[in-house]
């Protein structure tokens, strides 16, 4: 059976707070861990009123605290905003306090506009260092040697598993040349994945951190108690969508019961190719799309994404699709 993760950004809705949208994701990965899920990872954006997961260390190592057994990461840390020396240190403390239970995916994009990226104190054009910031990254993570002048403490010799993130073909091609699981962005770029599945495994050299090719893609997954309610649930992300394309990213917006005066056709067309990759409906609509995308694509393992706004909602969607894991064994 193809395992399922959680991707979770930790949404901001309108009328909430912060602080709520954490103590939402702690619950979300507690129900998750429940429900049979391998791992929960969160992901790095800044300067985006909806998305509370910036300090993404931080985060996860709240999250692995408040979990027992669920392997928690980062889907992704955006490599380009930090020194590689900074993230090892940042992961080999999260591996030592949660011993075999954290996971670091990598991004080359920095996650933010130019001037976000700016005041971060990194710049966009460090994206093009990517190759040699993951090998130096990789490198902190290896045993010390007697004399190295530079090292990750704690981290060096820590077991982390690194992951690649990408949603085109570069990644995919790095990450079988470094021996590297990767991660697709089919839940909101879709275009580029058979091609990027079929770099990576054509690709892989197989590395002391992985033998075989191991390739999971995320997936939007709505599930509600009809197919009406899981499409209706599914306008928040679909408004999200278009106001981020707009310029106008804010809180995540309730849903809506007519979503076509919302948008214009042309940014109907375009919110439809991104979000291809989406799953909608009861059970038995979740279990046969799920299992279409599974026999197409044939990933090593899920990773579920569901923006929707009321929170009780979210935990019903992501409790149907382990229904629906449960009935393709």
């Amino acid at each position: 059976m193809t395992p399922f993760s959680v991707l979770d950004l930790a949404p901001v809705t309108e009328g909430s707070t912060p602080a709520q949208a954490f103590a939402n994701t702690l619950d979300l990965a507690r129900h998750a861990e429940r429900l049979g899920y391998r791992r929960y990872w969160l992901a790095e954006h800044h300067n985006m009123p909806g998305i509370a997961s910036a300090a993404t260390a931080v985060l996860i190592g709240y999250v692995a605290g408040g979990t027992s057994t669920i392997r928690v990461g980062a889907g992704g840390i955006m490599l380009p905003n930090h020194a590689p020396l900074q993230v090892a240190e940042q992961f080999g403390t999260l591996a030592s306090l949660y011993p075999d239970r954290i996971d670091l995916g990598l991004g080359r994009a920095p996650g933010t506009d130019q001037a976000t990226a700016r005041a971060l104190r990194r710049y966009f054009d460090g994206a093009d260092t990517f190759p040699q910031d993951v090998v130096e990254l990789l490198r902190y993570f290896e045993p010390a040697h007697p004399g190295q002048p530079v090292r990750a403490v704690p981290g060096a010799g820590i077991e982390v598993p690194v992951w690649l993130l990408g949603s085109s073909l570069f990644s995919a091609s790095l990450s079988a040349k470094l021996g590297l699981p990767f991660a697709f962005a089919s839940h909101f770029a879709p275009a580029a994945m058979d091609e990027a599945l079929a770099i990576y495994r054509r690709e892989f050299k197989p590395s002391k951190r992985l033998q075989q090719p191991y390739a999971m893609l995320a997936l939007n997954v709505i599930g509600a108690d009809g197919e009406a309610e899981a499409r209706r649930l599914f306008t928040t992300q679909q408004q999200s969508f278009v106001r981020l394309r707009r310029g106008q990213p804010g809180l995540i917006p309730p849903p809506v019961d007519d979503i076509e005066v919302f948008w214009t056709p042309q940014e109907k067309a375009g919110v439809e190719q991104a979000l291809a990759c989406t799953v909608l409906g009861d059970v038995d609509g979740v279990r046969r799309g799920i299992a279409a995308f599974v026999e197409r694509h044939r990933p090593d393992e899920l990773l579920i994404t569901a923006n929707v706004f009321d929170h009780a909602a979210r935990l019903r969607s992501y409790a149907i699709a382990a229904q629906a894991r449960e009935s393709m064994r």
